[in-house]
């Protein structure tokens, strides 16, 4: 899971985020790792060979994610009888980072 991801307004339209995602998905190829998900914009991370999960046979983990920020991108490891459904490990609902948030909270 590459998200969530963010750089501070301030520092935007300078590359940050980009060069984040590239490295992000440079270590998960070094690492072996098939599949890398997020939640996030297509239209920016599309770019980066995103697409939608439910293309690569991946069950949305959550209702609090639209089925087109759910995204997936295939690594050299993935062989395309890996699919199903994404499970969040804990952490992730703990600290609430998944899906969308109430109006004016973080």
């Amino acid at each position: 899971m590459l998200s969530p991801l963010a750089v501070r307004p301030e520092y935007s339209r300078r590359g940050i985020g980009s060069a984040l995602v590239r490295h992000g998905l440079e270590i998960c190829a070094e690492r072996a790792v098939p599949l890398v998900f997020l939640e996030g914009d297509p239209a920016y991370y599309s770019r980066f060979g995103f697409t939608p999960g439910r293309d690569r046979g991946s069950g949305n983990p959550s209702l609090r994610i639209s089925d087109a920020a759910f995204q997936v991108v295939a690594l050299p490891q993935y062989e395309p009888w890996m699919t199903g459904t994404l499970v969040y490990a804990e952490p992730f609902w703990r600290h609430d980072a998944v899906g969308l948030r109430e109006p004016g909270t973080q």
